[in-house]
């Protein structure tokens, strides 16, 4: 909860952020790059990985994060680590532990710090549990998996490093729902994990509403841009500009409350858009970011 206090919602029993399901289905529908623009322009530069294997080629992956980080292992600190689950009363392995404990809509998120040859973090057995428990949810391991002719039956989508027939070995997890790191991606518990072909995308749990408004709105202009550039009613110059007019601002506001394909933007917040419209300088600073990435 320390971790993730900017997020003012509701949390699930182990304290992860829960985000509602609306904003999942919402990313379902938008892609990995017009999302990590507005988190990128807010200073978010290390939330994408994109050298990680697909399982699914064709399928999206959205939900929220378990994380979980694992090292090499040693006696002491083997010792300690068991004797942390035997307390919680979890059975089996590290990486069982927390497959048990993912609830419908979680992502698993594990750092296998890039093991492949007995860091095989899933097979086909916590797959089907994975599918089980997730419904819709899946897994993005920075590290090995096994059993791929099944998982690929199973259809759950999981992104991972490098596939090897052996087991599970010699590793030992160390953080549970704490941050975890995926290549050049820092992921929180409770993030939002957008993956598609692209790759891999975390988006912190308090900013996911914010950057599904600024990618609507992205896709509203659009809408609005190719009509008036095919009716010559704006030059491209004006479309292309950061900063639209308050007579532009005014036209697609009208235009989307009477455009069936706008139907959806109808409720977007243009407040930032008129005020730098306007000329206020936050305003104006805040849109023009946008031309600096």
């Amino acid at each position: 909860m320390e971790l993730t206090r900017e997020w003012q919602g509701e949390r699930f029993a182990d304290g992860r952020p829960r985000v509602e399901d609306v904003y999942l289905e919402k990313l379902r529908a938008m892609t990995l790059e017009e999302i990590w623009l507005p988190l990128y322009v807010k200073g978010y530069h290390f939330q994408f990985e994109g050298s990680m294997k697909i399982l699914q080629s064709d399928k999206k992956l959205i939900g929220r994060a378990v994380t979980c980080t694992f090292v090499p292992t040693r006696p002491d600190l083997y010792a300690v680590v068991k004797e942390t689950g035997n307390r919680n009363n979890w059975q089996g392995m590290c990486n069982q532990w927390v497959v048990d404990n993912l609830v419908e809509g979680d992502v698993l998120v594990a750092d296998m710090y890039d093991k492949i040859f007995n860091g095989t973090f899933i097979g086909g057995n916590l797959t089907t549990a994975i599918a089980a428990q997730t419904k819709q949810g899946g897994a993005v391991i920075w590290g090995g998996i096994r059993d791929v002719e099944q998982m690929k039956k199973i259809g759950t989508q999981v992104y991972y490093r490098g596939i090897d027939p052996t087991p599970i070995r010699e590793c030992i997890m160390t953080s549970y729902n704490a941050p975890c790191r995926i290549g050049q991606g820092v992921c929180l518990p409770g993030d939002i994990v957008m993956g598609t072909e692209s790759g891999v995308l975390f988006i912190p749990s308090h900013l996911v509403a914010e950057v599904i408004n600024s990618a609507e709105k992205t896709h509203a202009k659009d809408i609005f841009g190719f009509v008036m550039l095919e009716k010559g009613i704006y030059t491209t110059a004006q479309i292309d500009s950061s900063v639209w007019s308050m007579d532009m601002l005014k036209a697609m506001q009208e235009f989307i409350e009477k455009d069936e394909r706008c139907q959806k933007y109808r409720n977007l917040d243009w407040s930032l858009e008129i005020r730098a419209a306007q000329g206020e300088k936050e305003a104006l600073e805040e849109v023009l970011k946008t031309c600096l990435v």
